[in-house]
């Protein structure tokens, strides 16, 4: 598959971080390389690049919540719980342009070649999908659909509250993922334009910010739920970091694709845990 994610639009290399970016740059930045929301990018540089990856989990916010309408939507007029766990998933699909799901199609791919590293990026770049990319893809979805089902099948409330936690808990994964430390697998690409350009403290910052907004989110279900949607969050991060390390290990960095697989495996291990009780 091609590397989509890793070889945006613009074509320009990132310039090195001589000024801070303002908030809205930052903002324009994250919607617009993250999702195919309306958002016209005015700065392709890392200081945008860094401001633009910390609000990577607000462009998450707003995937979530579109997902979540047309799901609850369905229920509400009478559809079933699998029905609307199906159209929840396609939604982040659409806004997306499935390159999160391309990039775990080829991550996978990369990481099943056990070739070097060299060659395992070359297998990314290419336009087909070989068999682990078509296996990782299908067995994501089928679990994400299969646990959203289970959680709307309880109430459309808990379906909508997970499948926002999830989205923007996938992007607060890519936060991170693009924190100082974290260096780049080749050069160009947006893998090279966000590697290492959020401060560990910043990153740390906003994975708090984020945990205790999903957490108060959930507490008027009790806290119980607000338990289990904290730990959701941590626990979507772990698996997230342990792909992180893997691939940094195998491909020397990060790439554009490792991105997307990073978002699908946190927003999977989101639903799941959110699915059990």
């Amino acid at each position: 598959m091609t590397d989509s994610i890793d070889d945006p639009e613009h074509g320009q290399e990132p310039a090195p971080p001589a000024e801070r970016a303002s908030l809205l740059d930052g903002m324009r930045f994250a919607f617009g390389t993250l999702t195919v929301l309306p958002a016209r990018i005015t700065r392709w540089d890392r200081p945008a690049a860094r401001t633009g990856m910390a609000c990577a989990p607000l462009a998450g916010l707003a995937v979530g919540l579109l997902a979540a309408l047309p799901g609850t939507l369905l229920l509400v007029l009478g559809g079933g719980p699998l029905l609307a766990a199906a159209v929840t998933v396609a939604v982040p699909a659409a806004l997306t342009r499935g390159l999160h799901l391309d990039g775990l199609a080829d991550t996978a791919d990369g990481l099943g070649s056990a070739k070097p590293a060299e060659d395992a990026l070359r297998i990314m770049k290419q336009s087909d999908i070989g068999p682990f990319g078509v296996v990782a893809l299908l067995l994501v979805l089928l679990v994400q659909v299969a646990a959203l089902a289970d959680v709307y099948a309880d109430s459309w409330i808990r379906g909508a509250l997970a499948a926002t936690a999830a989205a923007v808990t996938a992007r607060l994964a890519m936060t991170l993922a693009a924190r100082d430390g974290i260096p780049a697998a080749r050069p160009g690409g947006l893998g090279a334009a966000v590697a290492g350009v959020v401060p560990v403290r910043a990153a740390a910052a906003v994975t708090a910010l984020v945990l205790a907004a999903v957490t108060l989110a959930a507490l008027p279900a009790g806290p119980l739920a607000a338990l289990q949607h904290a730990a959701a969050v941590l626990l979507a991060l772990l698996s997230a970091e342990l792909l992180l390390r893997r691939c940094v290990h195998r491909f020397d960095g990060v790439t554009g694709d490792v991105f997307g697989a990073l978002s699908e495996t946190a927003a999977t291990t989101a639903l799941v845990v959110l699915a059990l009780g």
